[in-house]
């Protein structure tokens, strides 16, 4: 048996042996040299780069464990994966990064390396504009997703890739940490900045109108197969520059309703949001800042909308969806989830047990970080108790601002 026809969890030495033995991408003779860079809790990243061009490529391996935690996970979510990435690039061409080879057994994809983009989690925490960002992820949203659905593909086809993109391990992760914990800590496993404790307890953990509202949204988290989502769309798994974006790590994908996604995008743009007003002193730069971010989130809701309706009307099959008024409705749906699905995502960052988001606990002033969770837990609990009232960006906009009001910034201070 050859050393690559058995999976183990591969070290920096056998990635670069892999790729010259298995993998068409350098020249025959190039020096290579290779680095582990992955952040993430699950998988591990290398980047194998020809000394002498400058040629890189990344190599995402799964090992039957976590890296971080180590519990036991399936390495077929690396296959998932690829699947998935190619499936977008399909959708959304350039919007992906490139698959370039793939491996079953060693449980690893070859894909393009996006060195010269920046991590958005990263650029917001730096407190950086991304002007085309909007434009980019809206695009995504509606090409990746609505040719996914129903609505579009033939009932049938449509039925065989639920059952082949039916992620039963990740999923279950998502309905216990996004949707379970965060309000009732049922296993006492939640990790809570000690300073915001007393409000989770009283506005999470006790209010049980809002624990029905949650029981709503994980139902159809858990049944409604609408599109095949991302799954875990947040700000780290987003590549940008100044006129590309990239949407990597599908491994969560799996069949689901699409305002999940487009939850998870705001969710993590209000952390941006939370991490520059708490960290930006000059009033007058941190107010544009957050301003822009606040201008970014309306105008994702309000493009998503406008993208959503064109494409629709052009390739919608369903004979009743073909209605306008059922295009409305279906779209309301789609809105209401979003805004319900970017309470859930806010709150699961902050009072959930694990994946707490560099955003917030990068804040050192413990004052500063208590009070932009704060304003998140309240702003998130009304995104999910009057989701079906968020139809549009500005709706957004004035519950940032009237949520803002908790602190002092409106007042050029906090």
């Amino acid at each position: 048996m050859k050393k690559f026809d058995k999976h183990f969890r591969m070290r920096n030495s056998d990635v670069i042996e892999y790729v010259n033995e298995r993998i068409d991408f350098f020249d025959k003779n190039a020096i290579l040299s290779c680095e582990e860079i992955g952040d993430g809790n699950v998988n591990y990243v290398f980047r194998v780069v020809d000394n002498v061009s400058g040629k890189s490529i990344i190599i995402k391996h799964s090992d039957i464990k976590s890296r971080r935690t180590l519990v036991p996970l399936h390495v077929e979510r690396n296959w998932l994966e690829t699947e998935i990435l190619q499936n977008q690039w399909n959708l959304a061409p350039g919007m992906v990064p490139k698959v370039y080879h793939h491996d079953n057994i060693m449980a690893l994809v070859a894909m393009e390396d996006l060195s010269d983009h920046t991590i958005m989690r990263s650029g917001l925490i730096a407190h950086i504009k991304y002007p085309n960002f909007s434009d980019q992820i809206s695009s995504f949203l509606v090409q990746s997703l609505l040719p996914t659905t129903d609505i579009v593909m033939n009932p049938s086809k449509k039925k065989e890739l639920v059952k082949k993109f039916t992620n039963i391990v990740l999923c279950e992760v998502s309905e216990r940490l996004v949707f379970s914990e965060p309000y009732t800590n049922i296993n006492n496993n939640n990790k809570v900045f000690e300073p915001v404790a007393a409000l989770v307890d009283q506005e999470l953990y006790k209010d049980k109108t809002l624990h029905l509202e949650v029981g709503k949204l994980k139902n159809a988290f858990q049944n409604n197969s609408q599109a095949l989502i991302h799954g875990d769309l947040h700000t780290g798994s987003i590549f940008v520059k100044e006129d590309s974006m990239k949407i990597i790590d599908p491994e969560f994908a799996f069949y689901g309703p699409i305002g999940y996604d487009v939850g998870n995008v705001i969710a993590h743009l209000l952390f941006g949001w939370a991490n520059a007003y708490a960290t930006i002193e000059n009033a007058e730069v941190r107010n544009d800042y957050l301003l822009w971010i606040e201008d970014t989130i309306a105008s994702i809701i309000d493009l998503l909308k406008i993208k959503f309706k064109e494409m629709y009307r052009e390739i919608v099959t369903d004979v009743y969806a073909k209605n306008t008024d059922f295009m409305n409705w279906y779209l309301d749906g789609i809105l209401a989830d979003s805004a319900g699905f970017t309470g859930t995502e806010l709150h699961r960052r902050i009072a959930g047990s694990t994946a707490k988001v560099l955003d917030l606990t990068s804040i050192k002033q413990s004052d500063k970080r208590a009070l932009v969770e704060k304003i998140l837990i309240l702003l998130g609990k009304e995104l999910i108790l009057r989701r079906k009232s968020y139809k549009e960006g500005k709706n957004y906009s004035d519950t940032i601002k009237k949520y803002a009001h908790y602190g002092t910034v409106a007042k050029g201070e906090i």
